[in-house]
């Protein structure tokens, strides 16, 4: 049912007056004289974000681990074995087919009676219940940010926010081609796709490292609201 807007102009032509001046129709973007945030590793190479990402993950709590397509999968069970193993929960996402992960994830856990589940829109809240008894979530970054260590994801049908939110550990697939420097950079990103004509998501994800607190007495607890370990790891496909 589509909502009507009652009283706009009423109520806008109250403001203006209060205001002491006439309506405007037009608001005119800016011009702004300096922009000091276009500055900041404006010239870094794909690699040398990958270096500043890294060096960053050390203070936010987070592993990071450098690998191909090739060894991914490899990489990936590594991980995931390190952290206990499952459950596990998976966004349903094409690129983990793209990148050979459905054997590991569909064949192998199963084999390692490592549980797997994958979201399925269909299931309506089991999808939650299925993320807060898990071990390990596993999401995508679309857009990573090097200065911050932060990645961000896209929720749609298929890919829950409670994936990256309710299990007791983390695992990020960052696209190398996903690494840029700053906040700047992810903002353009996102609205040169909606000028293009591509759906943004209606929910976008700002993680950064395991879930931690640091507003009582300024002493950081790790842990607080989600994950308690996170660990990123980089895909080179550049």
């Amino acid at each position: 049912m589509e909502g009507s807007i009652q009283n706009r102009e009423v109520f806008l032509d109250k403001i203006a007056n209060r205001l002491g001046r006439s309506r405007s129709n037009e608001v005119k973007r800016p011009d702004w004289k300096f922009q000091p945030q276009e500055q900041v590793l404006k010239d870094a190479s794909p690699d040398e974000l990958v270096d500043v990402l890294k060096n960053h993950c050390l203070k936010i709590h987070t592993s990071l681990v450098l690998t191909n397509t090739k060894e991914l999968s490899e990489k990936l069970n590594e991980t995931v074995t390190n952290y206990g193993g499952g459950p596990v929960i998976a966004w349903k996402d094409q690129r983990f087919s793209d990148w050979g992960l459905n054997p590991l994830m569909k064949k192998e856990w199963p084999e390692q009676n490592i549980e797997f589940y994958e979201w399925d829109h269909s299931r309506g809240e089991e999808n939650i219940r299925q993320a807060e008894r898990a071990n390990v979530g596993i999401t995508i970054s679309e857009i990573t940010l090097a200065e911050s260590g932060t990645v961000v994801l896209f929720s749609d049908k298929d890919k829950g926010r409670s994936v990256s939110f309710l299990p007791a550990t983390y695992i990020a697939l960052i696209p190398k081609s996903s690494i840029v420097p700053r906040m700047t950079q992810a903002a353009r990103k996102m609205r040169e796709m909606h000028l293009a004509g591509k759906q943004v998501a209606s929910c976008v994800n700002f993680i950064t490292g395991p879930s931690n607190s640091a507003d009582i007495e300024l002493n950081l607890v790790v842990g607080v609201h989600g994950p308690v370990k996170a660990t990123y790891i980089i895909i080179e496909d550049l």
